[in-house]
């Protein structure tokens, strides 16, 4: 497993083409993601097999991968979103960076949420240097809940130190995103543009579920899983799954 604390170089000899340049990324981060991957869906089996909920947190854009995660075809049904709505970017942009270094925000949601044993928590975060995202993961170590931390360990280096550790330091495990500095790809002599970060971390998480799959088959455990609404039967397969976790997974009714 890659440490985040240490050094580690960028993909030598990037590829001129944007398309290459993702391929070339999405390569290096197989590279040194891949035992790691395996590592979190066993952490993910471990809280379902117990009953446990996937608390999930991000903010800003790494709040896209909060949506990745939860209610989506094909994705975990035990999954709870933790976020203040001040991290919400769509309505005031603004404040969303605001809030996301505010000391006590994320203290504050995950004493809301009161993760616990045997549940597990996923933070998204490219660069794990703002308040909000260390104090979510620091808060869920506190309570004993393992946290798995996807976030980059070359993004976070270059990052302005806003908190005396970084997300990493507080996770359980930690899944290397390799998301450059600055994020952006294009041009590639100068890069401004072409944001690469939300690509990696939905690949990452993509390969954490299909580890995820293989595992709980190879172990004869069928897993609380959302079908699209879109395909016939997905609606009733859907409603079990509600009636399940309307409860402990607010979010799903809006707590109706």
């Amino acid at each position: 497993m890659p440490d985040p604390s240490t050094p580690a170089s960028a993909p030598a000899n990037l590829p001129g083409r944007l398309p290459d340049r993702v391929r070339t990324l999405l390569d290096d981060l197989d590279d040194a993601a891949g035992p790691a991957i395996g590592e979190a869906a066993g952490l993910l089996l471990a809280a379902i097999e117990a009953d446990g909920i996937v608390h999930v947190a991000g903010a800003g854009h790494s709040l896209a991968m909060v949506c990745e995660t939860f209610y989506r075809a094909g994705g975990l049904a035990a999954v709870r979103p933790v976020f203040d709505p001040g991290v919400f970017p769509l309505d005031d942009a603004l404040r969303s960076t605001r809030v996301e270094r505010e000391h006590g925000v994320g203290r504050a949601v995950v004493k809301e949420a009161a993760p616990a044993p045997p549940d597990v928590a996923v933070v998204f975060s490219t660069s794990g240097r703002n308040p909000y995202p260390v104090e979510v993961a620091r808060e869920c170590a506190a309570r004993d809940v393992p946290v798995i931390a996807v976030t980059s360990a070359r993004a976070s280096r270059s990052a302005a130190a806003r908190t005396d550790t970084t997300l990493a330091d507080h996770a359980t495990l930690v899944l290397d995103t390799r998301v450059p500095p600055g994020d952006v790809l294009h041009p590639a002599e100068r890069p401004r543009t072409a944001a690469v970060s939300t690509v990696l971390a939905a690949y990452t998480w993509a390969r954490v579920l299909a580890d995820l799959d293989d595992l709980a088959a190879a172990r004869g455990v069928d897993l609380p899983r959302w079908t699209s609404a879109n395909v016939p039967g997905g609606d009733e397969v859907n409603a079990a799954l509600l009636a399940r976790y309307r409860h402990r997974v607010p979010e799903l009714t809006g707590g109706a």
